[in-house]
């Protein structure tokens, strides 16, 4: 994928409409800090459109990127952090439930865990709920660069055990700091879209 313009178009807090933009999308959820803005900078090759932090639970909003006028990536709200409220959380979860079941755009979910560690409770149980909404999630297990070469296999293979992730279930590890993974992911959101097809046929 070549990104030609991205912008960030629509954001949606807990009372907002939930817009039907008429393009595909794919969406991202992960625990709040396992590096889900560092990967969405990395995809749109853009050092800081998707906020970082130091500070865990920053993305509180639905936050839909325009890539190139043809499809959005969709920043979900973190989950598991402790220090928001649990009525907050419960918000959440509803404002992400709502998204799953409403949009109809939506052609995948991708999942983000730390390779550095088993999958914790909040990841089983969003994995678990991802599945109950009606989708495979696609896994992507962030900070490649964290871990010796010699771990990554044995790494990948708890991380599918904790999961219970099948077969077919697709795993694709990624680096912020090397891009390792990059174009795979965006392979693969070309084949969930159909973007690829779109292009060539207004071409």
């Amino acid at each position: 994928m070549i990104i030609k313009n991205v912008s960030l178009d629509i954001v949606c807090g807990i009372t907002s409409k939930l817009p039907d933009t008429g393009r595909p999308e794919v969406a991202f959820a992960g625990k709040s800090n396992v590096g889900k803005s560092s990967l969405i900078n990395g995809l749109m090759n853009r050092k800081s459109l998707a906020r970082t932090s130091a500070q865990p639970g920053k993305t509180q909003t639905i936050n839909f990127y325009n890539i190139n006028e043809i499809m959005y990536l969709v920043d979900l709200p973190g989950y598991g952090y402790a220090r928001v409220s649990q009525s907050e959380k419960e918000k959440w979860g509803k404002m992400i439930e709502k998204y799953l079941h409403t949009s109809r755009n939506l052609k995948a979910v991708f999942l983000l865990v730390d390779i550095r560690h088993d999958p914790t409770a909040n990841d089983k149980m969003m994995y678990d709920w991802i599945l109950h909404n009606g989708y495979e999630p696609v896994i992507i297990a962030t900070k490649l660069d964290k871990l010796k070469r010699s771990q990554v296999q044995k790494n990948i293979k708890a991380i599918r055990e904790g999961l219970k992730l099948g077969k077919n279930g697709i795993l694709i590890p990624f680096s912020a700091e090397t891009k390792q993974g990059r174009d795979e992911i965006w392979a693969l959101i070309e084949e969930l879209t159909g973007i690829n097809e779109a292009v060539t046929e207004k071409t």
